[in-house]
């Protein structure tokens, strides 16, 4: 049973993930670093559109890491309650406005091994924030891309530390942000985790889960 792509496979497999999302972008919402950092703390364990509608009023108010550090932990934890661990959340994100304001002069750290010293930002995160607001080639690894990833046959990998390294060895550098956002756009539309629509995927003549699970259910 073969458990990865060769170097032309991918390569195809890339040009049509391509093709299929040519605007495949960041679904969550924001207008500048700061924002993206707080919005992708707040997507751990949630969706972005549930972020999205959250943020749409919580930035009107609360622009800047000092304006966010006029709330307690409490009021910030009622104001963006309907997340899951939302009191874990507000913690995370007052602690790190409190360092950007003392550390960073108020600015989003623009390189990973600052970003993930930040409570509530781990590798993901960090990648995120630099490839979506730096525009610094990253490839960002959530649920979506290490499932995706793993049953093509893009990688082989037993967790997503493993899959973000074979990721960037198997994908020109030069692509990374924008095959982090094929991924994600192909694992929620298509390659779902419970019910992922063969039948609809382009990629079937190249997927190994197709092949190898699909193909011989069927």
């Amino acid at each position: 049973m073969r458990k990865k792509l060769n170097k032309l496979e991918r390569k195809q497999v890339l040009e049509i993930l391509r093709d299929l999302y040519p605007d495949a972008k960041s679904e969550l919402n924001f207008n500048n670093p700061f924002e993206l950092l707080i919005a992708t703390i707040l997507s751990a364990q949630s969706t972005d559109k549930r972020v999205n509608s959250i943020t749409k009023d919580l930035f009107k108010e609360y622009e800047t890491p000092k304006d966010f550090l006029s709330l307690t932990t409490e009021e910030l934890g009622e104001k963006i309650r309907s997340i899951g661990f939302f009191r874990n959340k507000s913690k995370n994100i007052l602690n790190t406005c409190k360092i950007l304001l003392e550390d960073y002069e108020g600015e989003v750290p623009q390189t990973r091994e600052e970003l993930i010293k930040l409570p509530g930002v781990g590798r993901k995160t960090a990648n995120v924030v630099i490839s979506n607001a730096f525009g610094k080639d990253a490839i960002a690894v959530d649920t979506h891309v290490f499932r995706v990833s793993n049953r093509i046959g893009i990688v082989n990998a037993k967790n997503v530390d493993e899959t973000e390294k074979q990721l960037m060895k198997n994908i020109d550098k030069d692509l990374w942000s924008d095959a982090h956002h094929w991924l994600i756009f192909h694992g929620r539309r298509i390659c779902k985790a419970r019910s992922p629509k063969c039948n609809e995927c382009p990629l079937t003549n190249h997927c190994l889960y197709y092949k190898n699970v699909i193909q011989k259910e069927g």
